[in-house]
Formats: structure tokens, sequence, C-alpha cells
């Protein structure tokens, strides 16, 4: 059995996967039992009151703005594409900087080639009137969990195609929100678009950073992404789990 050493970003992590399990559960229970009244909440105005679903909305929103202005409570995964937090590892290659920046984007645009492709099956399905809005939402908070459950127990991104050593050093680590709400482009209101269309903001900003600062991304380049030291420790379940199933096989 691996020990996990609880750090005070582990049992951040901890508590905010608690809280997605809770919404989720919450979400799917209302999706089993009245399907029709989630789907009167996701299209009532505001104006005639706040239903649950715009808290819902209210907390992707703070979520995400929280991405775009990010704080000292965020781990070094989202906080590496800081200025202050490049820590420059002396004489560092820059040929295989760029080595990791080409396989790197490569296997990115792979990613969102497969997330576009796949998320394109439930946009027909919908158009064609065989998914409604409350489907997607429940897609949405779906993805909204399994968010988390990448980053602290498996990542299938990870594992089969990026190859990062952990979340501290994925490419791809803020593309989650864009992932998580590309359901809601299909919806067209204003909840549902001002959604999509913030996580765009998030991943365009991400994707600007990466191409003007590549070096903050690459623990060859920035000391501080290097696992001696990491003091957030939120791969270690993960990697655990990968150790404990390896030695079975």
């Amino acid at each position: 059995m691996f020990k996990i050493i609880k750090t005070k970003m582990w049992n951040s992590y901890m508590l905010k996967f608690a809280i997605r399990l809770v919404i989720f559960g919450a979400i799917a229970a209302l999706y089993v039992i009245d399907k029709p009244l989630m789907y009167r909440l996701m299209t009532q105005s505001a104006w005639k009151g706040i239903s649950p679903i715009h808290v819902l909305w209210l907390i992707f929103m703070v979520m995400m703005i929280g991405h775009i202005f990010p704080t000292e409570r965020l781990s070094m995964a989202l906080r590496k594409a800081e200025k202050e937090k490049f820590c420059k590892v002396k004489d560092y290659s820059e040929v295989e900087l760029l080595r990791f920046v080409q396989t790197q984007n490569t296997r990115a645009w792979i990613v969102m080639l497969i997330w576009l492709c796949f998320n394109a099956i439930f946009g027909i399905l919908y158009l064609a009137g065989m998914m409604d809005e409350a489907d997607l939402l429940m897609l949405t908070v779906f993805y909204f969990l399994c968010d988390y459950i990448c980053i602290l127990i498996y990542c299938p991104f990870q594992s089969h195609i990026m190859k990062n050593r952990c979340c501290v050093n994925c490419r791809i680590y803020d593309w989650g929100h864009f992932m998580m709400f590309t359901p809601m482009l299909f919806i067209r209101n204003f909840f549902s678009w001002s959604l999509f269309f913030t996580a765009c903001i998030v991943l365009v900003k991400w994707e600007i950073t990466y191409a003007m600062h590549p070096e903050r991304f690459w623990y060859g380049s920035n000391s501080n992404l290097q696992c001696a030291n990491c003091k957030d420790k939120i791969c270690q379940m993960k990697n655990g789990l990968k150790m404990k199933f390896s030695q079975k096989q």
C-alpha cells in the first residue's frame, strides 16, 4: 500500500473532488428522477427566479475566472505559466526545449482532434433531436467530475498520448474547462455560450503564454517543475495506483 503525503494542496484537491462528487450526484439524481424539471430549470430565465442551475453556472464561471486571474491557492500545474514561477535551470539546452515543444504540440493537437471528433457525435445527436439540453448538461457535469479523476486517479490523455510525468508537467493542463464545456456550444442561450466562450478565453490565454514562453512549461528549463522541488504532491495517488497496477502484471 502506498503512503499518501497530505500536503495543503493535496487536501485542497481532495476537498474539491468531494464537492464535485456531490454536485455530480445531485445533478444525476435530478436527471434520473425528473428530467423534465431539469430541462425547465435550464431554460428558466433568471428574471423568474434563481434556480439551482443558475447557481451551478455561477460556480463554473467563478472557477474559470480563477484560472484567468490565478492566485497562490492554485497548484503549480496551472501557475507554471506565470513569470514569477519560472526558476531557470542553469545552462539548459535550447535544442532539447525545441524538441520538447515540437513533440508536445503534436501530441496536444492529437488530443484536441480526438476530443472534437468525439464530442461532435453528441452535437449531431442533439441537432438530430436524439439528445436535449438536459442530456448535454448531464454530459458537462460528468466531464466536470472526470476533470479531477484525470488529475487525481487516472488520465487517459496523459497515459496514452501526452506521456507527461504528471499534471505539474502537463502541456494541456488548462484545457480542462474548454473540454468540460464543449457540450455547451450546442445549446444556444446566454448561460451555455457564456460558459463555452469563457472557457475559450482560458484556453487562448494558456496557448499564448505557452507559445511565447515554452521554457516555463518544461522541467528541463524550469526547476519548479522537477519532482525534487514539488510541494503540491497531487500526482501521488495516480502514481501509486500506476505502480501498484504494474506490479500485478
